[in-house]
């Protein structure tokens, strides 16, 4: 009987700016290699299927739901997770809004709301309330604080109207 082929794929990643390599094989998702190989445990893993938004990362800037992709499809990719985004000591301006505005109760699901915020406020499409929560609705929360993601996000927008204008 012939021994199983070998079937690990070698990926590398600039991960919150630190070059990342791993040895993995081909079913892993990216929410799992970030989680389980990187101990980047701010993703979280939701549904598991897309549809919460729970794992939203930024990947070369756009914002992505991280239970969707097989990692090896994007070796070579910069991805931006939570962990790379403000510190305790120098919070991003999405997130102190976050904490101005309520915008989190049990915080689930804010790592992803954060991540994708940010992308949408890159993508320049949304203006209004309408469009922040329309660009918004692929992430869900179970607290129900959307109100006060829209108000964040909205004087976010106020203050820095694109995503290279924020620190």
């Amino acid at each position: 009987m012939d021994a199983a082929p070998n079937t690990a794929h070698h990926v590398a990643y600039t991960i919150n700016g630190v070059i990342r390599m791993a040895t993995i094989e081909p079913w892993v998702t990216l929410l799992d290699l970030l989680r389980e190989e990187f101990d980047l445990t701010g993703t979280k893993k939701g549904c598991d299927h897309g549809q919460c938004g729970a794992c939203t990362v930024l990947i070369n800037g756009i914002r992505i739901n991280s239970c969707l992709v097989l990692a090896v499809s994007r070796s070579g990719s910069v991805v931006t997770t939570i962990e790379g985004i403000g510190t305790p000591d120098q919070l991003h301006p999405l997130q102190a809004a976050f904490v101005k505005h309520d915008a989190l109760q049990c915080g689930y699901c804010t790592p992803g709301q954060i991540c994708s915020a940010i992308g949408l406020i890159s993508e320049g499409i949304a203006k209004t309330r309408d469009e922040i929560r329309e660009g918004m609705s692929g992430n869900l929360c179970r607290c129900g604080a959307y109100i006060g993601i829209v108000d964040a996000i909205e004087e976010v927008l106020a203050a820095a109207p694109d995503a290279n204008s924020l620190p």
